[in-house]
């Protein structure tokens, strides 16, 4: 009977090809990359992967997972060349797995206490992620560099999730919409500050700076009640 091929052999050989493209005799535009100059192919990519899956197509999805993967493997290949603080793919990958047992003490530590269900789960990785970074508020470690309205979401969902409460006078009945309704909104929204010469991704940014304020002020025991006036 033969036997199956060892899972994660294929990956072990895609590190062994991004080697030989990037060692002398190898390929001349892989050796000359940089971990700046991949950014461009590295956000493509994300795209490409977060397309797919929008579309439900598995096989696309399969296929943009690889290059996402490459990108990964690239990084690693380029950080193990550098002369003072070298890293590897292998130092990528423990890192990960390290952290996905610090911060999963319930199925790799069970006598630690038993988070019960997703939600439970999700505030103990808040928790601890929290404490391994000594971060002082729920909005430390969300990425500015996000496209708005994935900013936007991010901020609210980490104060939220933190109990931070924030109102907002113009804020819509979240039971009152569905993901079509909101979806059409936003693109009024967009539609028409185009119209008024407003860009709604700057627009959204700064409302996204003046909501962190709100939050990091709420967090610091400065206010007594919910914060008010975000807008503006």
């Amino acid at each position: 009977m033969a036997q199956e091929p060892q899972r994660g052999a294929a990956l072990l050989e895609l590190v062994a090809v991004m080697d030989r493209l990037r060692s002398p005799g190898g390929c001349p535009w892989d050796a000359e990359q940089t971990h700046e100059s991949l950014v461009t192919y590295l956000l493509e990519e994300t795209y490409e992967t977060l397309e797919a899956i929008e579309t439900g197509s598995l096989e696309h999805l399969r296929e943009e997972l690889g290059d996402l993967l490459l990108q990964v493997v690239f990084h690693a290949r380029i950080g193990e060349e550098h002369e003072r603080a070298p890293w590897s793919i292998d130092d990528v990958a423990a890192g990960v797995v390290a952290k996905l047992v610090r911060r999963h003490p319930h199925v790799f530590a069970p006598s630690e206490g038993d988070p019960g269900d997703a939600e439970g789960v999700q505030a103990s990785w808040d928790e601890l992620k929290t404490a391994e970074k000594s971060r002082t508020s729920s909005q430390d470690g969300v990425p500015l560099g996000l496209p708005a309205l994935s900013l936007a979401a991010s901020l609210v969902g980490r104060a939220t999730r933190a109990g931070v409460d924030v109102e907002d006078a113009d804020a819509l009945d979240a039971d009152a919409l569905d993901a079509d309704a909101l979806g059409e909104r936003l693109l009024a929204l967009a539609a028409a500050g185009a119209r008024s010469g407003i860009d709604p991704e700057a627009a959204l940014r700064a409302a996204c700076r003046r909501y962190t304020a709100a939050v990091r002020q709420v967090e610091a025991g400065r206010s007594a009640g919910p914060v008010e006036g975000i807008k503006g």
